[in-house]
């Protein structure tokens, strides 16, 4: 039977299972939605759900091929509190609003963790210290805090343990500079719970024989300690002999838009932007700028979205319509604005597509020019879908050339990477041919310009 492995794949709007050989191919995928339930002492996400779907899904895999691993890859700013037996408190969703204050008063310094303010529980230091204020008793019964990846192997092992990846990601738990705790974690008394830390291609052990029993999959199946859902994305670039000729760029895109700027200095982050530095697979810090791209435009784009054709992005830039930030309640440079459209409002589904192209590429192309990003900018994930994205964006940026990864799913193919690390990874780059509207430096220069009077750059 074909060797292959499982990517646990858990973003925040849809969960995927993909079965891949040894060779990178993909052999089968299933998904379902990353539910938040309300059913509780506050929004938790559905771990049980998820964990019926995993084995029932691992079941189906293990018959069509020999699966040798497992690894988890998901979203960050989410931890979970277990002890020998499970979870002690629900996994909270970090768009949950946590009531109270106090934590400002012990949260790091800007300059030490490189994680800037964010609202709700963004901030995973602002979640464990909120739950640990609220529910004290079950969290002092806590054996291990887990970033969300290492709790879904520890679920499926049994073993314990820490990973950069998941703790780098404006979590305040993090100094990326020196690769070490905050020190937040010693001031809130968490240390103990901390488990060793390890990199996120380490095999944590063999999965439980009760995982083993109720799939079907191999008892001597081995299970990785996981990786952060953007920082996957990235792995194929840290293994491209190109990548340290200069800088270079990465979008992945999804729920979140997360631009990642090899070479751009840590000093030139900005707080008030949402800037901020990730830790990549290699330990190393690396600026970023995100806003939340997939779920803004699924605001605009409406309930069914429509994919529109090039007349249609041509004619809501000549009649002038504007989306300006934010339609989303999180993240990005513009959080806490309200959204709004200026000009003619869409007349139907594919004006609207249309209109949520235009501004998911303003906003990104707002973002690197913010950041400071240059070079080859790769981009990866969900929007290499849409038909007129990337051309947009390689006419607003002619001075970094834009490429499609073939891989819809680069979190896929960074958790196939971490099993095989000395194979090349699977597929190829296509080069993006730009493309733009009459008028659109006109259309660019408004947008920017009310951007500008809503909420200007930081100094």
């Amino acid at each position: 039977m074909i060797d292959a492995l499982i990517v646990l794949d858990i973003g925040k709007t849809n969960a995927k299972l993909a079965l891949i050989d040894a060779a990178g191919r993909p052999l089968a995928e299933a998904r379902r939605p990353n539910t938040v339930r309300t059913d509780g002492p506050y929004p938790h996400l559905d771990t049980d759900g998820l964990w019926d779907w995993l084995l029932a899904t691992c079941r189906e895999f293990a018959r069509r091929a020999h699966v040798s691993a497992i690894v988890p890859v998901t979203h960050g700013a989410t931890a979970a509190l277990v002890d020998a037996r499970g979870l002690v408190l629900p996994v909270l969703d970090y768009e949950a609003d946590l009531p109270g204050g106090g934590y400002d008063a012990v949260r790091p310094d800007f300059g030490e963790t490189l994680s800037p303010a964010l609202p709700a529980g963004l901030n995973l230091g602002r979640q464990l210290a909120w739950l640990q204020a609220t529910y004290p008793e079950a969290f002092a019964r806590a054996r291990h805090i887990l970033a969300y990846p290492q709790y879904w192997a520890w679920r499926l092992s049994g073993a314990a343990a820490a990973e950069a990846t998941s703790l780098g990601c404006h979590t305040d738990l993090w100094n990326p500079r020196r690769q070490a705790w905050s020190g937040l974690v010693a001031r809130m008394g968490w240390t103990a719970l901390m488990p060793p830390l390890l990199p996120a291609h380490a095999s944590l052990g063999c999965i439980l024989p009760a995982v083993a029993a109720a799939t079907g999959l191999p008892p001597g199946c081995q299970v990785l300690n996981g990786i952060h859902d953007s920082n996957a994305s990235l792995l194929r670039y840290l293994h491209d002999p190109d990548t340290g000729a200069g800088p270079r760029t990465v979008l992945s895109t999804g729920t979140w838009m997360i631009a990642a700027a090899f070479g751009v200095p840590l000093d030139g982050l900005r707080e008030a932007d949402d800037m901020l530095a990730n830790t990549n697979a290699l330990g190393q810090p690396v600026a970023c700028m995100r806003f939340m791209g997939g779920r803004e435009f699924a605001a605009l784009a409406g309930a069914a979205p429509e994919p529109c054709a090039f007349a249609d992005v041509e004619r809501v830039v000549a009649q002038g319509t504007l989306a300006l930030p934010a339609f989303a309640a999180t993240g990005g440079p513009f959080a806490g604005r309200a959204g709004r459209i200026d000009g003619p409002a869409p007349a139907d589904a594919r004006e609207r597509y249309a209109l949520a192209t235009l501004y998911c590429v303003l906003m990104t192309d707002y973002c690197l020019d913010a950041l400071g990003a240059a070079g080859p900018l790769a981009v990866e994930g969900s929007f290499t879908a849409n038909p007129w994205f990337g051309a947009l964006l390689a006419g607003l940026r002619p001075q970094q050339a834009v490429a499609y990864s073939d891989d819809a799913s680069g979190t896929t193919c960074g958790g196939w990477m971490l099993r095989y690390r000395d194979a090349s990874p699977p597929g190829t780059a296509t080069a993006v041919a730009a493309r733009l509207p009459a008028g659109f430096d006109a259309y660019r220069a408004r947008w920017r310009t009310a951007v500008a009077q809503t909420e200007p750059l930081a100094a």
